[in-house]
């Protein structure tokens, strides 16, 4: 697989940008994309998923893509709610520039793209929308849930989509477990072999 290496800073190869047409927002957008980077080709099941089953966000508020690849999920939050800032943050260098590249191509200024520690430590958050990348590692992957969810603003909400077969329920339990007093996890939907998760921090 082409993107084995996505979660990567800096994937091997030459980064040569490659044309994307997709339906964003209900509409068909031409984008850029690219080799080494998580699913180059399409939007992948899971974000389809997400995109599909959360309820339409606020139109203002400060908004978190956690692992953005191209920009999908991002992007959508940016062009559905064109009053909240949407923060877009991965580890991988490309990701950064094609999510920042593609958001000026549909003229939104209410995104930005960054790696996650040149992100404002005080800035907390309303809404996330995220697929994480499961894929890096149990640890790993708790470590970037427990960096990201806990600055969720009160009354903020998240919606993670999850492969079963990839331990969403046992991530459900396990956040459930771990995340501070005042936050609630729940399984929000499933479609597929996919779960949505749901986690509110009280008000």
């Amino acid at each position: 697989m082409e993107s084995a290496h996505y979660f990567s800073s800096e994937p091997a190869g030459e980064f040569i940008r490659k044309p994307l047409s997709v339906v964003l927002d209900g509409r068909e957008r031409s984008l850029h994309t690219s080799t080494g980077i998580f699913s180059p080709d399409a939007i992948d099941k899971g974000t389809r998923i997400l995109l599909d089953e959360v309820p339409e966000p606020a139109p203002n508020g400060s908004f978190l893509d956690i692992g953005c690849g191209w920009g999908p999920i991002a992007l959508t939050l940016a062009l559905k709610s064109p009053d909240a800032h949407v923060t877009a943050v991965d580890v991988n260098q490309r990701c950064i520039a094609l999510t920042t590249e593609n958001a000026a191509t549909l003229g939104l200024d209410n995104l930005s793209a960054s790696l996650p520690q040149d992100v404002d430590p005080d800035l907390g958050f309303d809404l996330i929308w995220s697929n994480p990348p499961i894929r890096i590692g149990k640890a790993e992957l708790h470590e970037l849930l427990l960096l990201w969810l806990p600055r969720l603003n009160p009354g903020g909400e998240a919606f993670l989509v999850v492969q079963k077969n990839l331990g969403s329920d046992s991530l459900q339990k396990w956040l459930a477990d771990t995340l501070p007093a005042g936050f609630a996890v729940s399984r929000f939907s499933t479609a597929k072999s996919f779960r949505v998760l749901r986690v509110v921090r009280e008000g």
